[in-house]
């Protein structure tokens, strides 16, 4: 009952705190330290019994290596070698050996030096992976090497894990622990030989033959029984189950897996973050608050600082250079593994690793202030600068003008060079542009919404303009533009979406086109005929719906601004729409019926 009260409590803090953590945009990382921190011993010690808890917390952080292995595909670790390896390598590298060298300068041995140096190079994946995508930085230049350099940051664990009992061993037991190193990469090669010969086979058995979970459990006991050789052998237990995530990366079971393991994952991260919060020592906080932050600050200064020479010494921008800094420059989360086994085996003393902990938690609750921060000096820095230079258009007119080369104006500009009609494209994104230029296109770099670089395309000359601007406020910036200068040019418009889709409609634009209606329109087509359908039947089905989704469109677009009448009509909409197919001929034949039944 004790370990039951444990976990309520344990729920109750994280469902507390996280949301209010995340609403003032902290991340939900530091609500987890904080629901730890609060009743854990150095807080209102409701948790008294701190043992399981680290049970719980070793657990948590088992799998959470299983996960991180399972992800790490070999061919997609292949096609990001040069990054993982040089930029991650890079920053693992220097990284440690400066704040080793710091360390060194406090009066530290080597052994303590080098896991310290190690342990503090690591920044945060969960944090600085959730930033990015709360910012929609994922996919930015700077989002995939920061992704790059945490990849390899999560790799650079293990074999420090693995090493840490050599550094624990000195000179007179080192011939036994290069015995122990030996023994443990025999047996990693061991396993890594029997996950095909027997683990594949097995787990295809077990999947065939049995329930869903049963195969779980079969995964999980993989993961348990890796994690228990390597602790038998003197080894982390968590090197095992990162080693059984990345022999089931590239199988037929990966989707499987995550799917099954998916929901637990956040779960899975919060409890490790809150027994480390619980483990923190406020103490510390107390008796020494200024000395605590000042070393977190320095710390975050000198990853920041080596982070974006690194970066521009390998020919990144300053921009991107700065951001790739500043989301690396926190502590990480697996500096507490390093550190807790470091002190367990005797390379830290205790009061050493309490300091450490508190530096990276700080650290931690420093970083998405300091995100915010450096976004709001860019945005004052990008607002200073002098506008762009767009392109000088000095080419002849053109019968066509396109706005907005993105993946919908690309396939406009194909089909009319593929019938030999000429046409000027704008794109004011110059990454867009440059992109565009490699595969030979003709492009001009200009914003669409600026009557001056409308007027040099000549759009006077034009026959049609072809609004196809991916963003919607400036679409309709755009057709508020043309519709003013040029009344009488016809506009073919794109629409996102049926608030878009009004929008243009109150500027007189009758040609509206939304870009997911034709395609979603030839599913369910297929989806007819694939049910017994036939093709005429199909088609008139089809045809029905959109003569009826149509007019519909143009009746809400009067009730645009009053929710309950477009709610009404929706409803009325939805009822017309089924006394049409009741009425039409085109009512489910019984043998479709029969076919999709079957």
């Amino acid at each position: 009952m004790l370990l039951l009260e444990q976990v309520v409590i344990l729920l109750l803090t994280a469902v507390v705190l996280v949301p209010l953590f995340q609403r003032f945009k902290l991340g939900a990382v530091l609500g987890y330290l904080a629901a730890g921190m609060v009743i854990g011993p150095w807080g209102f010690g409701v948790v008294g019994a701190t043992e399981s808890t680290l049970h719980l917390a070793e657990l948590g952080v088992v799998l959470l290596l299983f996960l991180i292995g399972l992800e790490l595909d070999p061919a997609r670790l292949w096609t990001l070698r040069r990054t993982v390896f040089g930029l991650g390598g890079a920053q693992v590298g220097v990284t440690g050996g400066v704040l080793a060298l710091a360390a060194t300068l406090f009066g530290l041995g080597w052994h303590a030096a080098v896991v310290i140096g190690l342990g503090l190079a690591l920044s945060s994946t969960a944090l600085v992976m959730a930033s990015l995508a709360e910012r929609g930085q994922l996919n930015t230049v700077h989002g995939r090497e920061a992704f790059a350099v945490l990849l390899f940051q999560d790799l650079a664990v293990i074999p420090a894990l693995a090493l840490l009992p050599l550094l624990a061993g000195g000179a007179a037991h080192g011939s036994a622990q290069w015995l122990m190193a030996a023994k443990g990469f025999a047996v990693i090669s061991v396993v890594i030989g029997a996950s095909r010969i027997l683990v594949r086979p097995a787990l295809k058995f077990i999947a065939f033959h049995s329930s869903r979970e049963v195969f779980t459990a079969a995964a999980l006991l993989m993961v348990v029984g890796s994690a228990l050789i390597m602790e038998k052998i003197g080894l982390s237990m968590s090197l095992g189950a990162f080693l059984a995530g990345v022999l089931l990366a590239d199988s037929e079971f990966r989707h499987e897996l995550e799917a099954d393991i998916e929901p637990f994952k956040g779960l899975l991260l919060g409890l490790f973050f809150m027994a480390v919060g619980m483990g923190a020592n406020l103490e510390l906080v107390l008796n020494e608050p200024v000395k605590l932050i000042s070393l977190a600050l320095a710390l975050m200064a000198i990853k920041l600082g080596v982070m974006y020479a690194i970066s521009r010494a390998i020919g990144a921008g300053n921009e991107t250079a700065q951001r790739v800094s500043v989301a690396l420059a926190q502590g990480g989360e697996f500096a507490f593994v390093l550190f807790s086994t470091a002190a367990a085996i005797g390379i830290i003393d205790a009061a050493t690793t309490d300091l450490l902990v508190m530096v990276v938690t700080i650290s931690l609750v420093l970083a998405p202030l300091m995100f915010v921060a450096h976004e709001r000096l860019l945005l004052r820095w990008q607002e200073r600068r002098a506008e762009p230079e767009y392109d000088v258009i000095d080419a002849p007119a053109t019968p066509v003008i396109i706005a907005g080369y993105g993946r919908y104006g690309q396939i406009v500009s194909r089909v009319l060079r593929m019938c030999d009609i000429p046409f000027t494209a704008l794109e004011v994104s110059y990454q867009q542009v440059d992109f565009v230029r490699r595969f030979g296109s003709k492009i001009y770099f200009g914003d669409a919404t600026r009557l001056d670089l409308l007027q040099a395309a000549k759009i006077g000359e034009a026959k049609l303009f072809v609004l196809a601007i991916d963003n919607v406020e400036a679409s309709v910036r755009c057709a508020t533009l043309v519709r003013r200068h040029f009344p009488q040019l016809p506009i073919l418009a794109r629409a996102r979406n049926r608030v878009h889709y009004f929008r243009l409609r109150d500027l007189n634009i009758d040609a509206i086109y939304r870009e997911t209606f034709p395609s979603s329109l030839e599913v369910a087509h297929q989806s007819l005929l694939r049910l017994g359908f036939g093709i005429a039947d199909a088609q008139r089905a089809i045809a029905l719906f959109k003569q009826h989704d149509e007019a519909q469109l143009k009746v809400q677009h009067a009730f645009q601004h009053d929710e309950a009448q477009l709610i009404q009509t929706a409803q009325e909409a939805a009822a017309q729409l089924k006394e049409l197919f009741e009425a039409d001929t085109v009512y489910f034949p019984p043998q479709a019926v029969r076919a999709g039944s079957a």
